[in-house]
């Protein structure tokens, strides 16, 4: 597939790429008029010099051309003003929105999709935007201003230049569009060694330790180095390529301009063209085919940024379907499951549960490793595809974006904590955390002792295990807190705590289902089954037994 020039879901997406569009539309407009001038006054010039003409008219043309040649560095400035701007206001909307998308497509979509290579795209890839919006649009839209206007100016001057322009000018786009097939390929196969160079990478990183216990990591410098290798191949293709399509392009738009120069050059001498007009149109010329010529050569440079840019749009465009401009709306009331089904592949890993969990209520959800627990809480959280139904009383949610769910606080088996404090953790994506909720929350999850400006490292580095359990507890507490909600599901809470603390930990959760809230609790834990009102089992053969 050839590369749009200009993707409509970029105008959809990064809002603020509509008013650098119009600012440089404006600035080819001046440009273009600047271009005529210039040519104007530089033919009058060298035409009134040959006449023998007075010094005072041609001053006048020199100084108009002096105007004229400041006029257009200051529209260069502008452009390259408008495009820095342009480009840092949508990278940024793309990686707002594309951040945005991610809790919207839930846990599942992103369990599928290389974190790795995410990451490349939101950072190197929508970087590369750059070119495209200082160098690529800005000749987009030249090309459609500029050149109309003036093969129209050529052709008022003198028809049969404008016929040769019209004739010749084409064959600059029709190579453009041959060459773009090529690079087209090349340029997603370095897009994808790039990606996967990143992946390899962050690979290696994370089972470093794993390696070098069993004495692999050698084994993975000659691998790092086999896909390097490929991403520098696929690099000097696009090289390679990007030169012979520069030459083919120049040599293409001097043999046009060469060829109506011949032509006003026998007319010149036959006498039948006048010199002021002949001068004027070779002048303008090579202004006709400049703007496609740049065009062709920037399409490389913009190339890797629009790649990763097909990739943001994809994402979004997920989100986009996944989101309910009127979705439902729930707040309180008993959660139900109705004939709730989760096939992976051609696993069934939950088979038809009708389930009801109520306010006010604890209820352990039991089973083997496998049965399909955890999965029971993402459909809840929304963050795994099911088909039957979820209510909160009485009402539909299905169709309610993962991230819209303000009756639901829900804590994972293993939280991931952030480099920063116990208050930074436990308060995540508040901007202003409440000081007396967030001591409550630690209170509840049994790590009151923790002092609120403790350090944290990157993982939960500087606490135990059971401790970085608990502080995620708290997290999951404080967002209960703060939105009121109705529902709270925990997954394997006390898997990393002493009995002791299993105690503390399961009459805070006692104390929250007494102020109303329903609780929902999987656990291998006896403990905390002897505290709960209602037990659910599901078992290996994927039965629920409530």
């Amino acid at each position: 597939m050839l590369m749009r020039p200009l993707d409509a879901r970029l105008l959809r997406y990064a809002r603020s790429s509509r008013s650098f569009l119009t600012i440089g539309a404006g600035v080819a407009l001046a440009d273009t008029i600047a271009i005529v001038g210039f040519a104007w006054y530089v033919t009058r010039a060298i035409t009134r010099v040959i006449d023998g003409a007075p010094s005072s008219e041609i001053a006048t043309s020199v100084g108009a051309i002096v105007g004229f040649v400041i006029m257009r560095a200051l529209l260069a400035w502008a452009t390259e003003a408008t495009g820095a701007r342009g480009a840092a206001r949508a990278k940024s909307e793309l990686r707002r929105g594309i951040l945005d998308a991610i809790p919207r497509l839930g846990a599942d979509w992103l369990a599928h999709r290389n974190s790795a290579a995410l990451t490349t795209m939101l950072g190197h890839g929508l970087d590369a935007l750059d070119a495209y919006f200082a160098r690529y649009l800005p000749q987009l839209i030249r090309t459609l201003i500029t050149v109309p206007l003036l093969i129209v100016t050529v052709f008022w001057h003198d028809w049969l230049s404008g016929v040769t322009l019209i004739v010749t000018l084409p064959i600059v786009p029709l190579f453009m569009v041959l060459i773009g097939r090529a690079t087209r390929t090349v340029q997603r196969r370095q897009w994808d060694g790039l990606s996967r160079l990143s992946s390899s990478f962050i690979d290696v990183i994370g089972g470093l330790s794993t390696l070098k216990i069993f004495g692999r990591e050698k084994r993975q410098i000659s691998r790092m180095g086999h896909i390097t290798a490929e991403y520098r191949r696929s690099t000097m293709s696009v090289l390679r390529v990007s030169f012979l399509s520069g030459f083919v392009l120049e040599l293409m738009a001097s043999l046009s301009v060469a060829l109506l120069a011949v032509s006003i050059g026998f007319r010149l001498v036959d006498g039948v063209m006048p010199l002021l007009t002949g001068l004027f149109v070779l002048l303008l010329a090579p202004e006709v085919f400049l703007p496609i010529r740049q065009v062709g050569a920037n399409f490389h440079a913009a190339a890797e940024g629009v790649e990763a840019a097909q990739d943001a749009f994809e994402i979004l465009d997920s989100a986009q379907a996944t989101l309910d401009a009127e979705a439902p709306t729930a707040s309180s009331g008993d959660l139900e499951l109705s004939g709730v089904t989760v096939v992976r592949g051609d696993t069934t890993v939950l088979d038809d549960v009708w389930l009801r969990f109520r306010r006010g209520s604890v209820t352990a959800v039991t089973g083997a490793s496998g049965a399909g627990k955890s999965t029971l809480l993402g459909v809840i959280a929304g963050f795994i595809p099911f088909t039957g139904t979820v209510s909160v009383g009485g009402v539909d949610v299905n169709d309610a974006p993962a991230d819209g769910r303000p009756w639901l606080s829900w804590s994972p088996q293993h939280p991931g904590l952030q480099s920063g404090t116990v208050l930074s953790n436990v308060t995540l994506g508040d901007a202003s955390p409440d000081l007396p909720r967030t001591e409550r929350a630690l209170q509840l999850a049994g790590a009151g002792e923790l002092e609120l400006d403790a350090p944290i490292s990157a993982a939960g580095v500087g606490l135990s295990g059971g401790q970085a359990q608990r502080v995620g507890l708290a997290r999951c507490y404080y967002r209960a807190l703060a939105n009121s909600a109705s529902i709270i599901a925990l997954d394997e809470p006390t898997s990393a705590v002493d009995r002791r603390t299993e105690q503390i930990i399961a009459r805070g959760i006692r104390g929250l289902a007494a102020s109303g809230i329903c609780v929902i609790v999987v656990t291998h834990k006896r403990g905390l089954l002897d505290w709960s009102d209602e037990h659910v089992s599901i078992d290996v053969e994927r039965e629920v037994i409530a």
